[in-house]
């Protein structure tokens, strides 16, 4: 496997001095190895207003990293680079310290982040941020990208919120693309682009993609026993989305896929925490999910 360190230059890229406004650049990067029945700190990098934090865990659980950004949000220009890295027989959990916010953009500029995931043989990752939430106008541009061999686990789930149902935000107009690819042993496995914009509110509306609904989630599952997970998958999310199976041509892991809809957060958390504790064996859900 390839290091994700050292940190590369892009991420000290100083900002735009044809821009007229301060923006938000953070990286960090963590590589966990195993010793024994434990996951440790290999190496650790932070730069900008990207910190990670290691609560402690009970012994033999997976390290659990919180991811946060010290800037309070995004908007239009901010940069956000993470890179994690689990080594052979390591297991990891990565969450954010709370909901992402992506506020409005000055100009078309968007903001942009991005996350890679390199796991080794035998290792488990489970990445469990908090929800992001778009208001009014927000720009955002995300990419991630894994690579892992057949022995590996991986959990990925993502939320996503239009504005806030409590605070009687609206999202009218505004724009999200969001681009996945994963790689089982360099083939591959996932890829999908995800394309909001720029009339958010009505794409919304359609039965097709949310009827409505102003918070979505994908849940992502590569492992050997992800087959036998789908039916009690479906128990928990339905009747606000599906599940599915597919094989692999690596050999016995596969990928179960889940999409949820639900009309505000609070439905949607419910069915991710109930999914959390099944999918992510010996981790459950993050502690700041609680707090």
């Amino acid at each position: 496997m390839t290091s994700v360190f050292p940190v590369p230059t892009a991420a000290r890229d100083a900002p735009d001095p044809g821009a007229s406004m301060q923006r938000a650049r953070g990286a960090g990067r963590l590589s966990v190895k195993s010793e024994g029945t434990h996951s440790r700190i290999d190496r650790l990098y932070q730069d900008g207003c990207a910190r990670i934090r290691l609560p402690r865990v009970q012994p033999g659980a997976p390290l659990e990293a919180v991811m946060i950004n010290t800037a309070g949000g995004l908007t239009g220009g901010d940069r956000m680079d993470w890179q994690f890295e689990a080594g052979a027989g390591a297991r990891m959990s990565l969450t954010t310290q709370a909901c992402e916010k992506t506020y409005k953009a000055q100009g078309d500029d968007p903001a942009r982040v991005s996350v890679r995931l390199m796991l080794a043989e035998g290792s488990s990752m489970a990445w469990l941020p908090q929800e992001t939430i778009l208001f009014d106008r927000a720009l955002l541009q995300r990419t991630i990208d894994v690579e892992m061999p057949q022995t590996a686990r991986l959990l990925l789930v993502e939320p996503l919120l239009f504005g806030r149902l409590a605070m009687n935000e609206s999202v009218i107009r505004g724009a999200f693309r969001d681009r996945w690819r994963i790689r089982v042993e360099g083939r591959l496995l996932h890829a999908e682009d995800t394309s909001f914009g720029p009339d958010v509110h009505a794409q919304l509306q359609r039965g097709a993609i949310a009827d409505g609904g102003l918070a979505l989630a994908t849940v992502l599952m590569i492992a050997p026993e992800a087959e036998g997970l789908v039916e009690a998958v479906r128990g928990i999310i339905c009747p606000a989305g599906g599940a599915s199976f597919v094989s692999s041509r690596c050999g016995k892991t596969g990928k179960l896929l889940a999409r949820i809809v639900a009309a505000d957060s609070y439905e949607l958390r419910k069915r991710l925490a109930s999914l959390i504790r099944l999918l992510n064996a010996g981790g459950g859900v993050p502690k700041v999910w609680t707090t």
